[in-house]
């Protein structure tokens, strides 16, 4: 099993910044890659951005030059750092966790960037 638990969601004003992190703990070796999702009201999750355990990353069009995925190795930490914030970013984002076959989802953070 693996836990996955977020932190740094809140509410901000368009154009403003955000760094959200994920602590991951339990069986955490061979975990193949994590990344952030997001769901917005009555649309469906998808994927954010992601970085593989060799240290690759992949962002959704949406996101690429204004949101950086990056990995603390000794702190079990991922992290989104969000700049350039736009209202269509406020969702729920979810850290996720793959060591296949297995996937582990963390509980949520809402980010809202108002207008």
């Amino acid at each position: 099993q693996v836990q996955l638990v977020e932190s740094g969601g809140g509410l901000v004003q368009a154009g403003g910044s955000l760094r959200l992190s994920c602590a991951a703990s339990g069986s955490i070796f061979s975990i193949n890659a994590m990344g952030w999702y997001r769901q917005a009201p009555g649309k469906q999750r998808e994927l954010v951005a992601a970085i593989t355990s060799g240290g690759s990353t992949n962002y959704a069009d949406s996101v690429k030059g204004r949101f950086t995925i990056s990995r603390d190795n000794a702190k079990n930490t991922v992290y989104l750092q969000m700049n350039s914030l736009k209202p269509e970013d406020t969702a729920v984002y979810y850290c996720n966790a793959l060591r296949a076959p297995f996937e582990y989802w963390g509980q949520g953070t809402q980010v809202t960037v108002s207008s």
